[in-house]
């Protein structure tokens, strides 16, 4: 079986290393590829934990909480794209690395769909592989920075602060539609179901009305709404919501 990793015919540069080891978690079924990235990952000083099974690779990121994933197309009972998908829904915020197999351009299209951060087709260069590993680590850590703000279109929310803006006006909002807007926020463009939005923000044991989902949104329409901007909660028919600019 053939490495996944090509070698460039000159040695270029080295990636500057932390003082912290950072952690990285590599979810693959394939057993040559998953040490071949591991070994480079250990000599770059990172600290590396390897899973060969997509399922058991999803709860380990969720206990664990490593500081990027890398995780190829198919692992065993769990593909690399319901991995993906089911950590953001439930809003892991772990960078992710997708290895795709070849030069299809779907394939990656789809990953950065499902919520990868960067998709890497196979084979790669080792030196571009580890770039990618960096600069991930780099944007995440730049974006932690700024992750107190949220912004979609012209309006703004801080966390810090729980204070919500649209353009310069002000929002006063209740504790809950706050926690529903700041979570629809975190997933900007992307539609939520009902069983997403109450899972998280009421909570897996929320016992209470089945249509409190339809009336927050009604609320958080007409506080963002009432200067007649944009609409920017849209519905999903049959589906859920969208949280984006108007078009």
């Amino acid at each position: 079986m053939q490495t996944s990793l090509k070698q460039t015919p000159i040695n270029t540069w080295q990636l500057p290393r932390s003082s912290k080891p950072k952690y990285i978690m590599i979810i693959a079924g394939e057993t040559e590829l998953a040490e071949t990235l591991q070994l480079e990952l250990n000599l770059e000083g990172y600290q590396v934990i390897v899973i060969h099974d997509g399922l058991r690779g999803l709860h380990a990121v969720k206990r664990i909480s490593p500081d990027l994933v890398v995780i190829s197309w198919s692992p065993p009972r769990l593909s690399g794209l319901e991995i993906c998908n089911r950590l953001r829904s439930s809003g892991g915020s772990e960078p992710v690395i997708l290895l795709t197999q070849g030069n299809n351009a779907g394939d990656r299209i789809a990953g950065l769909q499902s919520g990868a951060n960067d998709c890497i087709s196979l084979p790669f260069i080792k030196e571009e592989f580890i770039a990618r590993i960096h600069a991930n680590l780099v944007n995440h850590h730049v974006g932690q920075a700024h992750a107190s703000i949220l912004r979609c279109a012209d309006l703004q929310l801080n966390r810090k602060t729980r204070e919500v803006f649209r353009s310069d006006r002000f929002i006063q909002l209740t504790a809950k539609e706050f926690d529903l807007l700041e979570y629809m926020m975190n997933h900007y463009f992307q539609v939520l179901t009902r069983v997403q939005i109450l899972e998280n923000v009421w909570g897996y044991d929320y016992l209470g009305s089945s249509n409190i989902i339809e009336v927050y949104i009604r609320y958080l329409r007409q506080k963002l709404e009432d200067s007649r901007e944009n609409r920017l909660i849209h519905t999903v028919r049959n589906v859920g919501y969208i949280l984006r600019e108007t078009t």
